[in-house]
């Protein structure tokens, strides 16, 4: 029996942050569905200008293409995988691979103010620093430059993609000087 309960994968008691990869944009009409299912969905989006020969045109586009963000508790996995459009649900061997809440809350305080965000090389190494005030007051990242513009670089680990977000350099402080 011991050897039993070893194999069985461990279920979370409440609502946890997973990433589904997606058929290829079809992030958006995914999102739509599982909203429409009553589960509480996060498509994090950016303005992107796009150019053809004969106009430009400003596109909302997904900041991690090919993935979604949904909080669900284990009994609605089904619920989520029968919709059309999920190819899967990301796993960590045999158990669904959870994203720290501070990481989503990252994503969405830097999607929530009005600096331009943008998708970003993964990056894990860096200067790690924690903005002190303005409207993403507390959050952690690694600061980098761009065009001689600060950037505010926050990652998803389980995805091992970044986005990025303008911060003005005097507002912000190494983490470790905080400590």
């Amino acid at each position: 029996m011991a050897m039993a309960e070893r194999i069985v994968p461990r279920v979370p008691d409440g609502p946890s942050w997973w990433a589904l990869y997606t058929r290829h944009q079809h992030e958006k009409t995914v999102a739509e569905m599982l909203s429409f299912k009553g589960i509480e969905v996060l498509l994090p989006l950016y303005e992107a200008e796009r150019r053809w020969k004969d106009r430009t045109k400003v596109q909302s586009l997904p900041l991690f293409p090919g993935y979604l963000f949904v909080r669900a508790t284990h009994d609605r996995k089904l619920h989520v995988l029968t919709t059309p459009g999920v190819h899967m649900i990301l796993h960590r061997g045999q158990e669904i691979a959870s994203i720290p809440d501070y990481e989503i809350e990252a994503i969405q305080e830097a999607v929530s103010t009005r600096s331009k965000v943008e998708p970003h090389p993964y990056m894990k190494f860096g200067t790690r620093v924690r903005v002190t005030c303005g409207p993403l007051e507390g959050v952690h990242g690694i600061l980098v430059r761009k065009k001689n513009v600060s950037r505010l670089v926050l990652s998803v680990d389980m995805l091992a993609q970044s986005v990025s977000v303008e911060v003005c350099a005097a507002d912000v402080e190494p983490c470790n000087a905080a400590a």
